[in-house]
């Protein structure tokens, strides 16, 4: 039996316990062509270099955990075979524009805390029994089934350049998900996440580049999420306008 091909990975390192600055390690190992870049970094753990640290937790590319720059571009590693990448060298760091905690594990906290600030739950109206289920039509699900796909990799926030320069920016996954439930007929929060729309930092902030739909691994457009947004503001700022009294 032929030996299997080799590939060399190189990861950004950095321990907050270290005295020198980030650097790179490259690691050579054995690979197969169905092998995903997640089992390659688990190869390295377990082999090579225990102290190598990241996040990971369903493999299926659905937790979301395992996000990472490879290549410069924002990646799950889990969804991303070794045969695509190879012959290599592949590079491998922490997703980009936010603080890191140690080697590829990055600090989530700023788009958690952003996630209440955008309205991303549901709100049940007045009306809403705690008893009877709450009914939709097919064509009600899809005004918002496909925003409703996010799972908070924070892909799309390391491909936005308006989040690496405005952190106070929502962000793309926080207005997408504000715009799934601004869409859900079950919903009556439209007015209490209208602030955080219209603020500086919400919806006015994106330059609409893109780059958030085109790394999204679930298909969802958050660029399109927040276009619908913007339309909506606009919109209750002229109505505001003509009919001042209407919010009272």
């Amino acid at each position: 039996m032929s030996e299997r091909p080799t590939i060399v990975i190189e990861v950004r390192r950095w321990h907050p316990d270290a005295e020198q600055p980030p650097w790179w390690q490259a690691f050579e190992l054995p690979y197969r062509e169905d092998q995903s870049l997640l089992e390659a970094l688990q190869h390295i753990k377990d082999e090579l270099d225990g102290s190598l640290t990241f996040r990971w937790s369903c493999r299926m590319a659905i937790c979301g955990s395992c996000g990472c720059m490879v290549d410069g571009r924002p990646e799950l590693s889990c969804h991303l075979l070794m045969g695509d990448l190879a012959p290599g060298p592949v590079r491998v760091e922490p997703l980009a524009h936010f603080p890191v905690i140690r080697d590829l594990v990055i600090d989530q906290q700023d788009v958690l805390d952003k996630l209440p600030v955008a309205g991303a739950y549901l709100v049940p109206g007045d009306d809403t029994s705690a008893t009877e289920p709450s009914r939709q039509t097919p064509a009600q699900v899809a005004e918002y089934a496909q925003f409703a796909q996010c799972i908070n990799c924070l892909l799309c926030y390391s491909a936005c350049p308006q989040y690496g320069l405005k952190p106070d920016f929502l962000g793309p996954a926080a207005l997408a998900l504000m715009a799934r439930h601004d869409a859900d007929s079950r919903d009556a929060g439209q007015a209490e996440r209208r602030e955080a729309r219209d603020a500086t930092s919400g919806v006015w902030d994106c330059t609409l580049v893109g780059h958030c739909t085109e790394v999204c691994p679930q298909g969802v457009d958050p660029a399109r999420a927040i276009n619908r947004n913007k339309g909506a503001s606009a919109r209750d700022y002229l109505l505001d306008l003509l009919l001042p009294g209407r919010r009272r």
